[in-house]
């Protein structure tokens, strides 16, 4: 799965990256995003393209209540095409989550788990696959903002993540992005086909210090690599 993602570049630095216009006016600087959250994402609408703040925990259109979105923050590449949850949102509304870096956690005997940032080797941003949808409250007056959120899509996890979990994003290469975003249409099974698992080669992974954990915690200090044998007399003196 995908459960915290960073987004430490601004938006207008993301703009440049996707050839998006910037609409959410973020500095960046989000070390610890998390579900319910508002994040960034890249999305298609005709011929623009926009950088736009959605809410991380999808809600399918049919949903009576919006805290169902803290059940789907990931959908599956295996059934996505099916679920009726994300089904139509594969077909029409896709989005591509911009990300510094992503974490995993692994848990070895009665140890806490333990953190490790993926991100890619040149520091480039990683271009993670995702889905939206646009909820609007059944009794909410005319003219109420409708929330707009999103969620990751996951596939079976590469040689780099294997070792600590069997999920992962799926991160998209650049030549996929305008496919994914739908700027032409594009065949279920083609789409189908991008959610396979990432190369491993250009992506690397490292512990790091549990103070991500804490949803409060942020800062560079959360991607800083560690020996994992001593990240818990780092935090034990932190304390």
């Amino acid at each position: 799965m995908c459960g915290r993602f960073t987004q430490q570049l601004s938006t207008s630095e993301f703009a440049k990256i996707f050839g998006a216009e910037d609409r959410a006016d973020d500095p960046g600087g989000h070390y610890n995003l998390a579900p319910m959250r508002k994040a960034s994402v890249v999305v298609q609408r005709e011929e623009r393209r926009a950088i736009v703040p959605y809410t991380w925990g999808f809600v399918p259109t049919w949903a009576k209540d919006p805290r169902v979105g803290s059940r789907m923050i990931n959908a599956r590449a295996e059934t996505i095409a099916t679920s009726g949850a994300f089904r139509s949102a594969f077909q029409k509304r896709r989005c591509i989550v911009p990300a510094d870096a992503f974490y995993e956690w692994h848990r070895i005997g009665r140890d806490p788990s333990q953190p490790y940032v993926i991100r890619r080797e040149d520091g480039r941003p990683l271009a993670l696959a995702g889905v939206w949808s646009l909820w609007r409250e059944p009794d909410a007056p005319e003219g109420a903002e409708p929330l707009r959120t999103f969620s990751i899509v996951t596939s079976a996890a590469n040689e780099i993540l294997a070792p600590i979990h069997d999920r992962m994003p799926v991160i998209l290469p650049e030549e996929a992005w305008e496919r994914w975003l739908g700027v032409e249409p594009v065949e279920v099974s083609e789409l189908q086909g991008l959610l396979v698992p990432a190369p491993a080669a250009g992506l690397i992974r490292f512990p790091v210090a549990r103070y991500v954990s804490n949803v409060r915690n942020d800062g560079p200090i959360l991607v800083e690599p560690i020996d994992p044998a001593e990240a818990i007399d780092r935090e034990a003196d932190r304390a």
